[in-house]
């Protein structure tokens, strides 16, 4: 955990730039450390309350807000994104009498943005970190908003539609967004297990289907685009087993209305934990839920980063009961988040027998 550490060290400090290549941290790491004394667990279901529950739950230790989506532009390109808001605990929010500064804070912010531009054949990808003091990062609840510096998702009344504005260096985001399904509850009624161990859960909820539109600015062009975009919300305190390497992470939009997520827990190498899980959800909003045993993920293809990691970026996913098999391939295949949490997140097609049926994203760690 000392890179971790580190990283905390730099935020306290008041850098909210990106650190030395350096200070890098796995995100099985950041979600498996024991510094959790005073926060609280997610031992139990909960009721779930939006659109309250879209914002921030300090009492937790870990909490993301995480977005991604496929896009296509009025003449055609076609790019993915992502955007990710990190909350990271430093202290309880009832532990001891809080400072006087206005620079004193128990919640520590990073978050993401990244642009897949397929046509140009490139993956953009940027980060920040902010302490959540003097309105360098933040969260409100009415009307909802996620904030650090300039970057922000922000409700455009009392709950949708959302608006996501980040501009990085050279590339831009402004996207609104509306959902055409509703929430749905991953795991036992937003209850997500992670391990054995009581506590090792989330809670977290999805919503797979969410219309986006907007402009994407990339170096001196704008681009009028339109698709689908979906919100993976979890919070909780070390959700992780000591055991657990990583983790691979499916959100896929299919074109007759179905959405699929689900995450393999890995063991070892390359061992398919028992908690891995996920979920299916029709197109009539109808839910079913997946275990480990009802999904077999088989890689067929791999990339090798600079950094010497190598990620599968072609799957076969296959179900256990009905046999039906997909593939799932990535539209680049460096699409590695090289920043101080190391990482594969990118945009991916969906085949069925050669034919194309779906898009999506896909997330890896710990390779």
């Amino acid at each position: 955990m000392l890179r971790l550490l580190l990283v905390f060290v730099l935020l306290l400090m008041g850098c909210s730039q990106t650190p030395p290549p350096s200070v890098e941290i796995s995100a099985s790491e950041a979600l498996s450390s024991d510094q959790i004394e005073g926060f609280a667990r997610a031992f139990e279901p909960r009721r779930f309350v939006f659109p309250e529950d879209h914002g921030s739950h300090p009492e937790y230790r870990n909490e993301w807000w995480y977005i991604t989506g496929n896009l296509d532009s009025a003449d055609g390109r076609r790019f993915g994104f992502q955007v990710t808001f990190f909350r990271i605990g430093l202290a309880p929010p009832n532990d001891g009498e809080p400072r006087a500064s206005r620079w004193a804070t128990r919640q520590l912010w990073m978050a993401h943005f990244a642009l897949t531009d397929v046509e140009g054949e490139r993956h953009l990808a940027e980060e920040r970190l902010a302490r959540g003091a003097a309105g360098l990062a933040g969260f409100r609840r009415q009307p909802f908003q996620v904030w650090l510096e300039d970057w922000r998702i922000s409700a455009q009344g009392d709950d949708f539609p959302w608006r996501l504005a980040l501009a990085g260096e050279g590339f831009a985001l402004d996207l609104h967004l509306l959902p055409k399904k509703a929430p749905v509850l991953q795991g036992k009624d937003g209850l997500s297990q992670k391990s054995a161990e009581p506590g090792n859960a989330s809670y977290y909820y999805s919503m797979p289907r969410l219309a986006a539109s907007g402009v994407i600015r990339l170096d001196a062009e704008e681009h009028q685009v339109n698709g689908l975009a979906w919100l993976d919300r979890e919070w909780s305190t070390s959700a992780l087993g000591k055991d657990q390497t990583g983790w691979d992470w499916f959100s896929l939009q299919l074109d007759d209305g179905m959405d699929l997520m689900f995450y393999r827990l890995r063991n070892g190498v390359d061992g398919t934990d028992p908690y891995s899980a996920g979920s299916l959800v029709t197109a009539a909003g109808e839910v079913s839920y997946l275990g480990a045993d009802d999904l077999s993920l088989r890689p067929l293809a791999w990339w090798q980063s600079d950094a010497g990691k190598r990620y599968p970026v072609q799957w076969e996913m296959t179900f256990g009961r009905s046999g039906r098999r997909l593939q799932v391939h990535a539209l680049l295949p460096d699409q590695e988040m090289a920043l101080s949490v190391r990482y594969w997140e990118g945009a991916v097609d969906v085949f069925e027998q050669g034919r194309p049926i779906g898009r999506g994203y896909l997330e890896m760690t710990g390779y």
